[in-house]
C-alpha cells in the first residue's frame, strides 16, 4: 500500500501530514537562493533565517504569494525537499498527495498548483479547497446535512466557508491575513513613530503583544528599529492596545467577509450556524481578541479550533480518507464540475 500525503502549501509555512504519523513537518515556506548560479542554499527555517540579512548574491524569497504559487520553479523545488525530509526514505510506490488551495483560486491556478505536485513525484494528485480541509481537520462532519461556518485565516489569504452535505455552499476568499498584519503593523510604526522595523520584528510583535479586541490586561515590548528622522538605531516600548489601533482595518476586512458570507446563505443553514457557532482556523487565528470581536459584531459564538495551525494540513491528508472510502466525491468538494482528480 503506498504512502497517503497531505501538503498545507501556506503563503507563510509548508506542513506535511502522512497518514498514520501525523503532522511530520512543520516549515517557513521560505528559500534562499544564490543569484549567480540559481542554486538553493537553504530552504525553511534556515531560509527564514537570512530574510533582510542576506549579501547581494544571495536572495531569500517566498515562491507562494497570497496562497497562490508565484515562481513555479522555485516551488517545485522547495516541495521536492520538504517531501523527502519527511518521508526520510525511498518509496516503493509512488505516494498520494492531496494540496489546499484557497477557494477563489482560478483553473490556471490550481493546475500549476496540480502541477507541480505531480513533478515532485505523486501518483496521484487531490487539489483540495482550503475551508473544506480546515473542516475536516478540526473535527466536523461535513457529509451531514447540517450548516457550519469556517473562517480560516492564513498566512495570505483568509477563507471564509458556510459547508453542507461535503461541499461549500457560500465561500469567499480574500488576501487579507497573516502578512498583511504585518505590512500594517510596519506602516503604523512608520507613520506614528517614524520608526523602520522589518518583517520578522513586525511579526514578533504581532506574537507577542498583538491585540484586537481590548485585553483584560495591556501587553509591552520593547522594539528596535531605525529612526527615519536620524537614520539611527531607537528602541521604543509599545503596548497591545496600541496594536488595536495598527490593525484595526485588516480585521475589518476580514469581518466584512464574514458578513458578506452570512448575508448570501440560506436560512436553514444560517440557523444552524446560529446554534453551531463560527469556527476559527490558521494562525491568524490565534491574534489576541479575534474570536471576542468576531463574536461582538456578528452576535454568533465563535470556537477557535484545538490545532488551528495544523488544522488544514491534517484535514488534507485526511481528506484521501474520505475519497477513497467513498464519503466524498471530490467534484461535490471543489465545487467545480470541471475538477480533475
Amino acid at each position: 500500500m503506498g504512502t497517503d500525503i497531505g501538503i498545507d502549501l501556506g503563503t507563510a509555512s509548508v506542513l506535511v501530514y502522512i497518514r498514520g504519523q501525523g503532522i511530520v513537518l512543520e516549515e517557513p515556506s521560505v528559500v534562499a537562493i544564490d543569484k549567480n548560479d540559481n542554486t538553493i542554499l537553504a530552504v525553511g527555517e534556515d531560509a527564514r533565517s537570512m530574510l533582510g540579512r542576506t549579501p547581494g548574491n544571495i536572495v531569500a524569497v517566498r515562491p507562494l504569494k497570497e496562497g497562490v504559487i508565484s515562481d513555479y520553479d522555485v516551488t517545485e523545488r522547495m516541495l521536492k525537499y520538504f517531501i523527502h525530509r519527511a518521508i526520510g526514505r525511498p518509496l516503493f510506490r509512488k505516494p498520494r498527495i492531496a494540496v489546499c488551495v484557497p477557494s477563489s483560486v482560478t483553473e490556471v491556478e490550481r493546475r500549476a498548483v496540480e502541477d507541480a505536485t505531480r513533478q515532485v513525484g505523486a501518483r496521484q494528485v487531490f487539489v483540495i479547497e482550503e475551508p473544506i480541509a480546515a473542516a475536516i481537520g478540526a473535527g466536523i462532519d461535513i457529509t451531514r446535512a447540517c450548516g457550519s461556518m469556517l473562517v480560516d485565516v492564513g498566512g495570505g489569504t483568509t477563507d471564509v466557508a458556510v459547508i453542507s452535505l461535503g461541499g461549500c455552499v457560500v465561500s469567499t476568499s480574500i488576501k487579507v491575513a497573516g502578512d498583511n498584519f504585518d505590512e500594517a503593523i510596519i506602516r503604523h510604526m512608520r507613520r506614528k513613530h517614524n520608526l523602520l522595523i522589518g518583517e520578522r520584528t513586525a511579526e514578533e510583535m504581532k506574537i507577542n503583544i498583538g491585540a484586537v479586541f481590548t485585553p483584560s490586561e495591556p501587553a509591552y515590548m520593547d522594539v528596535r528599529g531605525r529612526n527615519l528622522q536620524t537614520g539611527l538605531p531607537k528602541t521604543i516600548e509599545i503596548s497591545s492596545e496600541e496594536m488595536i489601533e495598527a490593525l484595526n482595518e485588516s480585521v475589518t476586512a476580514i469581518i466584512e467577509a464574514i458578513h458578506s458570507v452570512l448575508e448570501q446563505t440560506p436560512p436553514e443553514l444560517a440557523s444552524d450556524i446560529s446554534d453551531r457557532g463560527i469556527v476559527l482556523t490558521g494562525g491568524g487565528s490565534l491574534l489576541n481578541g479575534l474570536d471576542k470581536l468576531i463574536t461582538y459584531r456578528t452576535g454568533i459564538n465563535v470556537i477557535i479550533s484545538e490545532a488551528a495551525i495544523s488544522c488544514v494540513a491534517i484535514g488534507t491528508g485526511r481528506y484521501i480518507e474520505y475519497v477513497s472510502s467513498g464519503r466524498l466525491d471530490p467534484r461535490t468538494v471543489n465545487n467545480n464540475p470541471k475538477y480533475r482528480v
